[in-house]
């Protein structure tokens, strides 16, 4: 467990000023996160995940006064797509988290706000218990006007991970998204583009190092530790991706250049690419739409000659083959030591918690010595976890 002292409960008033730890050929170092630049290695290229994070939080009242707390994981009906059901009007349906679930045994409850002199009702109904705690919860609402994604704007609060003990306040709206945040759909930031300011963006620039942006929408399942005795009875969560095909060029065009990923988040979407591939070159997918298990990578292990260069072709000649222009669809890889990355050569990411996929990933990275590095930050003030500092990790082997 992490010491509670160290779990950063608030960001820094400057996002870039933030501690970096730098681990590179096995060696250890530390900077702060404004001076990224000078560590990376010029003409590359840096992947960004630039969803945006959700109000997906709704505190609702029954009538005896009891709170009832929604937490809207993803969109069910009429559309499963996060920007088809954003643009949804009167209702819809999501899979959600319910707090204080036992006090709700049916029937609609309401929540009211006063929005610029004018009166907003959101209503919810649970339409189902789902197994594994998650609710289908149908929301209506007027004005019907309104899309669902203005009533969470007015309504909702930004989604604080758990282990920041406190409420959410208004600056959480600025410091708990990426400055460049472009589609909704997260119930959690992608914590290692926090740190990213204008200034360390237009450094970026003046290396010649290229950037890339796909969308991976993080659910809550990120915070799900690993409980299970191995990590065959971890079961893990899936979530939405977007790839537009002129990325997926454009990516294409760039392999011959170091691959700098953002997060931990983008770099499972990198390897799911990977794997998106080999399965559409085996005949197991279509080329636009991803579906990448937690298991592939290992029950698809026989095809470790298939180059990441023939995978992304397969994929870009399938999307066109089609006249799509957009890959869409969901992964649930899991990457843990032992898993051989086919994209990623640098990682920023942030500290995560122990018994976490997120942390399995790193160990996947560097190896063992993942150890040192959280014991060096444990013992140099390092802070921890969203609101805390950050790591460049050079992949070992």
């Amino acid at each position: 467990m992490l010491p509670d002292d160290r779990i950063a409960q608030y960001p820094l008033e400057r996002r870039d000023h933030s501690k970096l730890l730098v681990y590179k050929h096995e060696q250890i170092s530390e900077d702060v996160f404004s001076n990224l630049s000078r560590h990376l290695p010029s003409d590359s290229l840096i992947v960004f995940n630039e969803t945006r994070v959700i109000h997906a939080r709704l505190l609702f009242y029954k009538e005896s006064g009891s709170p009832i707390e929604i937490f809207c994981l993803e969109p069910l009906v009429p559309f499963r797509d996060h920007h088809q059901a954003f643009q949804q009007k009167e209702n819809t349906e999501w899979l959600c988290l319910v707090g204080n679930s036992k006090r709700w045994k049916g029937g609609r409850i309401e929540l009211g706000i006063e929005e610029d002199g004018q009166s907003i009702k959101i209503f919810a109904e649970r339409v189902i218990k789902i197994e594994g705690g998650t609710s289908q919860v149908r929301f209506s609402w007027t004005p019907a006007g309104l899309t669902f994604a203005e009533v969470l704007e007015l309504a909702g609060k930004i989604p604080l991970p758990p282990y920041i003990s406190r409420k959410a306040i208004s600056k959480d709206e600025v410091t708990y998204q990426t400055i460049y945040a472009r589609h909704d759909g997260s119930v959690a930031a992608p914590t290692a583009g926090l740190h990213f300011s204008d200034e360390v963006l237009a450094s970026l620039k003046e290396r010649n190092i290229d950037s890339l942006k796909f969308i991976l929408h993080v659910g809550a399942g990120t915070f799900r530790p690993v409980i299970s005795d191995d990590l065959a009875g971890h079961e893990m969560h899936a979530e939405k991706v977007y790839l537009s095909l002129e990325a997926l060029k454009a990516l294409r065009s760039c392999l011959n250049r170091p691959v700098i990923a953002v997060g931990t988040t983008t770099t499972r979407l990198l390897e799911s690419l990977y794997w998106h591939g080999v399965k559409v070159i085996k005949g197991l997918s279509e080329g636009a739409v991803i579906d990448v298990r937690q298991w592939d990578p290992y029950d698809l292990h026989g095809n470790q000659d298939i180059t990441r260069e023939d995978s992304l072709d397969s994929v870009i000649r399938e999307c066109k083959k089609t006249g799509n222009t957009l890959l869409t669809g969901k992964t649930s890889l899991l990457i843990a030591p032992g898993y051989r990355f086919r994209y990623s050569d640098i990682l920023i990411t942030n500290f995560h918690q122990p018994r976490s996929t997120l942390l399995l990933l790193i160990a996947a990275f560097i190896g063992q010595d993942w150890r040192k590095a959280y014991q060096y930050a444990l013992d140099h003030d390092f802070r921890f976890l969203s609101y805390g500092d950050g790591c460049l990790f050079f992949r070992r082997g």
